[in-house]
């Protein structure tokens, strides 16, 4: 199995991976396989949890978006009211043909609040259709965690796969499916998780190339980060929820130097790393899916935590933290799953944590096994996690959830670092109950806001 880091860390606009970045790319791979000759309008249906909380988290506005041609990882959020204002005025979009057809989006774009797609809980059907309102062409996507989609037939087939004896994807050198094999692996060669991610990085692009990337990512990281550090007022949606991270960064930044420091204002620190990207990303700005917007707060939290806080800290190290992370992330997503639709927030802000508390551990000179504990620390104490957003937004509990994810992550690395590497649950173990409790979780707490505190809110 070979999942590149660059395929878990994607650039990409708020304020989720799965209900915003997956169906702006649905629509755009349907724009660019339309070719019905007589199309005349174009409709698309939301199903699951994309309808339950698409309003909250723009699905319609990214399916506007992808069908008007734009990609997640180019667009820029500034342009997105632009673009969303002239296809709602011009109620049309052009195919790849150059041939113009109808799309009201207050139409078009149909909320269905009727049992899910039997494929996946994140389910939308593209439809092209003629002047007489009859099917020509016609694709079901499903927006599997993270950014990833999957037509019908590519969700069938995953599905149907024996993944214990799927070959890889590509030939790599260290083609790692569990943390078992990666352990294994790194023994029987005498190579680190992060040389041995690099070699398989490597057998595809140069080091150079691969380099580049990985400061393209931290780039992108740190400045979402910058800005949620720097930016007040209220986040959108109705919630009213204030921005804190600037506030509390500026507080942080007033106490250097005073002799009344508290011990803990490190942990502060932490925290308003990871809650300046969530706030970033729940006010639609460009994030790094790490490995959902959901939880994007926790690596870059954790990538500056060792900058600014870790000693002989250095820019190779923020490339190992990367790599180990997104191998670990791989892990999870292969063997589980890395969508809150699909089994709840231990899915995203777990894994999340699990990744960050592996990089973190490697890159401040942990050995594997060491390294694999990291993971397996933090993603045990995410298990049964819920994701019940409270009005459907990327806000509450979800920002503040980041930071406890980052503070997890420092502590399982921590720990991890101050043992031998022997303990007495596998990562594997844990990743595979994370998806068993997945599977058991009602779906009411499963990104759909239908239970837990999405429907325990004070009514004023």
């Amino acid at each position: 199995m070979f999942l590149s880091v660059f395929e878990l860390f994607k650039i990409g606009i708020g304020p989720s991976s799965s209900h915003t970045v997956g169906p702006m790319v649905a629509a755009r791979m349907f724009l660019s396989a339309a070719n019905a000759p007589g199309a005349a309008r174009v409709s698309v249906s939301l199903h699951g949890s994309l309808a339950f909380t698409g309003k909250g988290h723009g699905t319609d506005r990214a399916c506007v978006l992808g069908l008007a041609g734009h990609a997640p990882d180019s667009i820029e959020p500034d342009e997105v009211e632009a673009v969303v204002a002239e296809v709602a005025r011009d109620k049309q979009i052009t195919l790849p043909n150059g041939q113009a057809v109808s799309f009201d989006p207050a139409k078009d774009v149909i909320f269905d609040y009727g049992p899910a797609l039997k494929g996946h809980a994140n389910g939308m059907i593209f439809t092209l259709w003629n002047a007489a309102n009859e099917k020509l062409q016609s694709e079901t996507y499903y927006s599997i965690g993270g950014g990833f989609v999957q037509t019908e037939a590519e969700r069938l087939l995953s599905n149907s796969q024996d993944k214990a004896a799927a070959k890889p994807r590509l030939e790599v050198p260290y083609p790692f499916s569990t943390a078992r094999e990666m352990l294994e692996m790194g023994k029987a060669s005498g190579l680190t998780i992060a040389q041995m991610k690099r070699a398989n990085e490597t057998s595809v692009m140069s080091g150079e190339a691969l380099d580049r990337g990985l400061d393209r990512i931290w780039a992108a990281m740190n400045a979402c980060m910058n800005r949620g550090l720097a930016i007040g007022g209220q986040l959108p949606g109705g919630l009213k929820v204030k921005r804190r991270a600037a506030d509390i960064f500026a507080k942080l930044k007033a106490e250097q130097g005073s002799n009344s420091i508290q011990a803990h204002q490190i942990m502060d620190y932490l925290s308003v790393y990871a809650m300046a990207v969530n706030e970033e990303n729940a006010a639609g700005g460009k994030v790094v899916t790490a490995p959902t917007n959901g939880a994007a707060g926790v690596m870059p939290a954790i990538v500056r935590y060792y900058l600014d806080h870790c000693m002989d800290a250095n820019e190779q190290g923020i490339r190992t933290l990367l790599l180990v992370s997104s191998a670990i992330g791989g892990i999870i997503k292969h063997n589980a799953s890395i969508s809150g639709a699909e089994v709840g927030c231990q899915g995203e802000v777990g894994s999340a944590s699990a990744m960050a508390a592996a990089g973190l551990c490697a890159a401040l000179g942990g050995a594997n096994e060491q390294v694999e504990n990291a993971a397996e620390i933090a993603l045990e104490h995410h298990l049964g996690m819920t994701c019940d957003p409270v009005g459907g937004l990327v806000q509450v509990p979800c920002i503040e959830r980041n930071a406890f994810g980052a503070v997890k992550a420092v502590t399982a690395a921590s720990l991890a670092l101050r043992g031998d590497g022997k303990h007495f649950m596998p990562l594997d173990n844990c990743v595979e109950t994370m998806r068993q409790t997945g599977i058991d979780m009602s779906d009411r707490y499963k990104e759909t806001s239908t239970g837990g505190l999405a429907v325990n809110v004070v009514e004023c």
